[in-house]
């Protein structure tokens, strides 16, 4: 009986210092299900948007989705600290790394249509928007959030854990190493 108990206390304790920081949880909070409800249909529109046509934008919004569900704590925290939309921002940064990523990978033919530019623009307009009225108008079923929620929520948890995995063999690999340089130096007493 003594002995569970230490076993218990034990294994509390090698938790507490195995996980100093958390692991996710299987299912995602209800923040984040409301994060990706609130921003899911403009999300699909800019990521249609930056590859060209919501057929390829599904290639690029769920990885956008899933860098910020992995880095959802420390998002919250900074909303928290600074009250600005952090997760806004980096779910913007991350669209449009994840999308620069996957034009570069793309290898297609481009066809070219000259077009008359608009007559008239605000000063202060982009030239993206301006490109962007150009483009033609294209509806898309909205999905269901919460499965997008859940599934970049699913993705990101599985990059943690992988994470976590070579953190601790990398410490294991590093310690042996220590290890076995500090063996010469005990056998000679130096």
């Amino acid at each position: 009986m003594v002995h569970q108990d230490a076993t218990r206390a034990a294994r509390a304790i090698t938790m507490r210092v195995v996980h100093l920081v958390p692991p996710m949880d299987d299912e995602p909070p209800g923040d984040f299900v409301a994060f990706v409800y609130a921003r899911l249909g403009g999300l699909q529109r800019e990521a249609a948007r930056l590859t060209g046509g919501p057929q390829h934008a599904d290639e690029v919004y769920p990885e956008a989705l899933a860098d910020v569900a992995g880095h959802w704590r420390r998002l919250r925290l900074r909303r928290r600290l600074t009250g600005r939309d952090a997760a806004g921002a980096y779910l913007a940064r991350r669209l449009d790394k994840r999308a620069t990523r996957w034009r570069t990978d793309q290898v297609y033919e481009i066809e070219v249509h000259a077009y008359r530019p608009p007559v008239r623009h605000r000063p202060d307009e982009s030239i993206a928007l301006r490109k962007a009225a150009l483009l033609e108008r294209t509806e898309r079923r909205q999905i269901c959030p919460l499965a997008e929620a859940t599934i970049a929520w699913s993705h990101a948890s599985r990059r943690a854990h992988l994470h976590s995995v070579a953190r601790v063999a990398t410490s294991a690999a590093l310690l042996l190493l220590a290890l076995v340089r500090a063996l010469p130096a005990a056998r000679t007493g130096f």
